[in-house]
């Protein structure tokens, strides 16, 4: 069994369907999956929303956290409650479709021999659709700056479509999970290879959102910068 961690802040727009794609994927795959929503009391609906599917949907939760906090507070909610239940994989996922719900079986397969399996853009045969120039060379640049601090070989340090087998988020300590951003994906990749997990990476093609807001900004990756230094340094 596993479970996918959805956190949520004003996708009315795609959480609906983004729970259908999961759910043919669980179907067409023959696959045990359930689904968290984490939703940050989004103003435009989506907990509403989420609660509706939950009601008709034995195998969708929903967490309702009283404000926005970060993606990163957002996720370890989830994990928290997926580790509650027998549940021996945990995903990351967006629910905008940027992550493909298809790729699930190849996540699966590729944690037989791994820990953790990230969905990497940046490996042979990843890839990034509708990216402008300008947005291709900050995440390019930042996951290439991030592996050259932190001396790992790992290509994607910034994605956030990721299989964890619940034993690596059992061995950090999510109590001091400091990042409240995107910086968030390089401080648990990091710590599980500081911990001596097995970490594999699997081309994805990566789509820009369609509908709704992007909940990219400035801040994220100023927040992502200093990050790098302070868990060189053994200060997270």
């Amino acid at each position: 069994m596993f479970t996918v961690i959805l956190p949520t802040y004003n996708e009315c727009e795609n959480l609906e369907r983004f729970v259908s794609s999961l759910k043919e994927a669980f179907r067409s795959n023959g696959l045990d999956g359930r689904i968290i929503v984490v939703d940050d009391n989004s103003p435009d609906g989506t907990g509403r929303i989420a609660d509706e599917l939950a009601s008709s949907n034995g195998r969708l939760s929903v967490i309702h956290r009283p404000r926005k906090r970060g993606i990163g507070p957002a996720y370890v909610t989830g994990f928290r409650e997926a580790l509650k239940t027998g549940t021996s994989y945990i995903f990351e996922m967006d629910c905008d479709f940027s992550h493909n719900p298809g790729y699930l079986p190849d996540f699966l397969d590729a944690i037989k021999e791994a820990d953790l399996v990230l969905g990497s853009r940046y490996v042979s045969g990843g890839q990034v659709e509708n990216w402008g120039l300008g947005r291709r060379m900050i995440s390019q640049g930042g996951s290439l700056y991030a592996r050259a601090i932190l001396g790992v070989g790992v290509h994607d340090l910034t994605g956030g479509f990721k299989c964890f087998r619940r034993e690596v988020l059992e061995a950090l300590d999510l109590n001091n999970v400091s990042s409240q951003g995107y910086g968030f994906q390089i401080e648990m990749t990091y710590k599980a290879i500081r911990l001596g997990f097995r970490v594999k990476e699997i081309p994805i093609t990566f789509s820009d959102r369609q509908l709704g807001q992007s909940k990219m900004s400035k801040k994220i990756f100023l927040e992502a910068a200093p990050l790098v230094w302070k868990l060189r340094l053994g200060r997270i």
